[in-house]
């Protein structure tokens, strides 16, 4: 069963790709489903700078709102939590 954290944020894709190590996995983006000829078909989303993803609260990066789930960034470094949080501006709130 897929995992909601308790905070995340979206951003597009191209504001990702500004950080100097972005390695994306995009063998993980999301399965999107469409209907041709009749058929329903599945396909990997094609990810571009103006796709949404989301920044969890443990700094990965999903094509989706699950937290373990398509996860396309998982190189969590103290450099990419700086640029998170100074770059793009990511302030988790998290309630208890």
């Amino acid at each position: 069963m897929a995992t909601m954290g308790k905070y995340c944020k979206a951003y597009s894709l191209g504001r990702f790709r500004e950080f100097g190590q972005w390695k994306e996995n995009i063998d993980n983006a999301r399965i999107e489903q469409q209907q041709k000829d009749g058929k329903e078909i599945e396909f990997k989303r094609e990810l571009t700078d103006s796709s949404y993803l989301f920044l969890q609260e443990n700094f990965t990066v999903t094509d989706g709102i699950f937290s373990d789930e398509n996860i396309i960034f998982d190189e969590v470094t103290p450099e990419w939590i700086s640029f998170c949080k100074d770059n793009l501006e990511f302030k988790p709130i998290i309630h208890e």
